[in-house]
């Protein structure tokens, strides 16, 4: 049941993407005005998500499920940076693949996902991956693709996303509500999420030639691992490790890294990559085949977690 959801939903976002994508093809909008709206995205739309998740009456079971959610969050990572280790050697990874299959489109994508087909009520417990996420990318993402040495302390405590989150479980653990016109508000400006983010991603499309996409002969592979092989491993090991039976609720919650792990490579690879001269071009065709194959490779690997 939740996977023919999940596809209908998928579905609905791709068709926001094309709507993005129509709008740079009818000469409407340059591709480049994309980036004002992966701004509204980041600074305005995504904290107000994160701190409504977060507003939430105090309970001691809603408590355990988030540090079950952590505990897997960190988990799944430990596990993907091994496992890319180890494929990095058989396939010859370059650094832009191994972010885009290591690090998901959780952020942008799990949010309006679950809130659309589990309710606005399980929001919180997507709040641990991204947070584990963000951490990893500006640590170990931003050294991966810019061979650095040196962890930027400051670029990662400075990050909107993780200011909103600490500020959301601040507001949690004192158990402090905001004012109903503030969390009405919020609520209104959370449900552009998904539409906003997939308009971005219809967007770089437009700007782009199918021949341009399918140029890169290596796409293949890393969607390949990114979208079947590295899901696999992940759905295997929270489905047979027990995790779940820790709480009454926890197959659900697990449901909900499952499904931050499945989604596409992270956009935000794609722009670490244009912001550090990295090749940005091959990390936005592997975004965008991704998000494409996700339309197929979520609802199955969803379905085969509940059966």
């Amino acid at each position: 049941m939740i996977s023919l959801l999940l596809m209908k939903q998928i579905a609905q976002l791709f068709l926001v993407m094309l709507m993005g994508f129509v709008l740079v093809k009818t000469h409407l909008l340059k591709a480049e005005d994309s980036k004002s709206l992966s701004i509204v995205a980041l600074y305005l739309v995504m904290p107000c998500v994160i701190i409504n998740a977060f507003q939430v009456k105090y309970t001691e079971s809603i408590r355990n499920g988030l540090i079950l959610a952590f505990i897997a969050a960190v988990l799944i990572h430990i596990v993907l940076l091994i496992l890319v280790k180890i494929l990095e050697k058989i396939f010859h990874l370059d650094a832009v693949e191994k972010a885009s299959i290591i690090y998901s489109n959780a952020g942008n994508l799990i949010i309006p996902i679950v809130t659309s087909i589990l309710g606005k009520e399980w929001v919180i417990y997507s709040s641990a991956f991204i947070s584990v996420q963000l951490i990893l990318l500006w640590t170990h993402g931003k050294m991966l693709l810019c061979e650095e040495q040196k962890v930027d302390l400051k670029k990662i405590l400075l990050n909107i996303n993780m200011i909103t989150i600490f500020f959301g479980i601040l507001l949690f653990i004192t158990r402090l509500q905001l004012p109903d016109i503030i969390t009405k508000t919020m609520e209104s400006v959370s449900v552009m999420i998904g539409p906003i983010c997939m308009i971005v991603v219809g967007m770089l499309i437009g700007n782009m030639s199918f021949k341009q996409i399918f140029a890169y002969n290596r796409i293949y592979i890393v969607t390949f691992l990114k979208m079947i092989v590295c899901p696999v491993i992940i759905l295997l090991i929270l489905k047979y490790s027990q995790m779940a039976n820790l709480l009454s609720n926890g197959k659900m919650i697990l449901l909900i890294s499952l499904l931050a792990t499945i989604t596409p490579s992270a956009s935000t690879v794609t722009q670490m990559t244009q912001i550090y001269e990295k090749n940005g071009e091959y990390a936005s065709v592997i975004n965008v085949v991704t998000t494409i194959i996700c339309i197929i490779t979520m609802p199955i690997m969803v379905w085969l977690y509940q059966i």
